[in-house]
């Protein structure tokens, strides 16, 4: 079965079905790759990751085995990783994708993006805290780590460059930048039926820029920074009739929904039977009737609630563009008092959720989606 894909604003292909590879600690390193080499052999050529989710060693090997063994050649595979917040200094933007490259043992990625936009202090540490628990961030602007990911594009070691977890007014940040080069390629954000993103895909489609989908198949409670207490998604008695009009499983209905949006999808499963079940997605179609009834069930509700950020205040200073290095604490309660007066507004975010609707919002910060 041949894999559609989409053409990038810079020119470049990129399958519209990927392989999804975050996975909570319990997934053993070597599941993962035993999942890429068989969705390789399933036909998926889309393989995404990051840096974040330390497995880099383990995808670059299943590749290579595949390349060895003459299943696909390099220029077959579509490789996306991630700049995590902790190398959002123009300095060490190449030097984390270097780093990526070197456990891939590859000498390029498809694409790179930026995985959220909130920088945190450099160091070893994924997530940096002080004495008292809390994270520690850094005050750089992601327009200013923008430049150094189109350095990584002119460089050669990344073909396309493009950003994740970022919300309109974020993208309008970067594409209204002055001195911009290119353009973002893609907005990865989670998506799915309880979450379409519908605002959020007209204005990428608007911009050129392709949105891709994690989280596609909902997700499942058993991960780490997962809510506990959400519906299941494929699970869903809506989702499960269309499903079974067509003779397909619910997680095929939802992949081949975002398909036909035009959205990119990540399916991800280290199962190899529903690796092989999700990639069946590209013979059979939707009637119109069944997105309307899909659009339908948007409910707003995000999975990814707890993770990476935990809580985390940023002030925005009337005065200028950017962040403040004025940062404060934020109580038990979830609240925040400031004492300069040319504080514009405060956003307290839970991965890219405002979790306090009491609190005022900068727009332009931290409401993903």
């Amino acid at each position: 079965m041949k894999l559609c894909s989409v053409k990038l604003n810079d020119g470049f292909l990129m399958p519209m079905l990927g392989l999804g590879t975050s996975a909570p600690s319990k997934v053993a390193k070597s599941d993962v790759e035993e999942a890429v080499m068989k969705a390789i052999d399933v036909g998926y050529r889309h393989f995404d990751s990051a840096y974040f989710y330390l497995n880099e060693e383990e995808i670059g090997r299943a590749i290579w085995k595949k390349i060895a063994d003459g299943s696909v050649k390099r220029e077959d595979i579509f490789y996306t990783s991630k700049l995590w917040g902790t190398f959002f200094r123009p300095e060490l933007v190449l030097t984390s994708l270097e780093t990526s490259l070197r456990k891939l043992q590859l000498s390029y990625v498809d694409l790179y993006l930026i995985h959220f936009p909130v920088p945190l202090k450099p160091g070893e540490e994924l997530f940096p805290k002080d004495r008292n628990g809390e994270l520690i961030f850094d005050t750089v602007d992601f327009c200013t780590t923008w430049e150094a990911m189109e350095r990584c594009k002119d460089a050669g070691l990344a073909k396309s460059i493009g950003v994740s977890n970022f919300n309109r007014k974020q993208l309008e940040r970067i594409l209204n930048k002055p001195g911009l080069k290119y353009k973002p390629v893609c907005n990865q954000v989670e998506c799915h039926p309880y979450l379409n993103q519908s605002k959020l895909l007209e204005f990428c489609k608007s911009q050129d820029i392709v949105l891709t989908a994690y989280a596609a198949l909902g997700s499942n409670s058993g991960k780490e920074w997962v809510s506990k207490n959400n519906p299941v998604l494929l699970e869903d008695p809506v989702l499960n009739a269309i499903a079974a009009r067509h003779r397909r499983t619910p997680a095929q209905v939802a992949l081949r929904y975002q398909l036909q949006r035009g959205v990119v999808a990540l399916a991800k499963s280290f199962n190899p039977k529903r690796i092989q079940e999700n990639f069946q997605v590209l013979d059979f179609q939707l009637t119109p009737e069944d997105m309307d009834t899909l659009d339908g069930l948007n409910r707003n509700m995000r999975y990814f609630v707890d993770t990476v950020c935990r809580i985390a205040p940023y002030l925005k200073n009337r005065q200028r563009v950017g962040y403040s290095p004025a940062w404060k604490r934020v109580s038990s309660s979830g609240f925040i008092t400031a004492s300069r007066s040319d504080l514009a507004s405060i956003r307290i975010i839970h991965f890219g959720m405002r979790i306090n609707s009491n609190v005022s919002a900068v727009p332009e910060f931290f409401d993903f989606g």
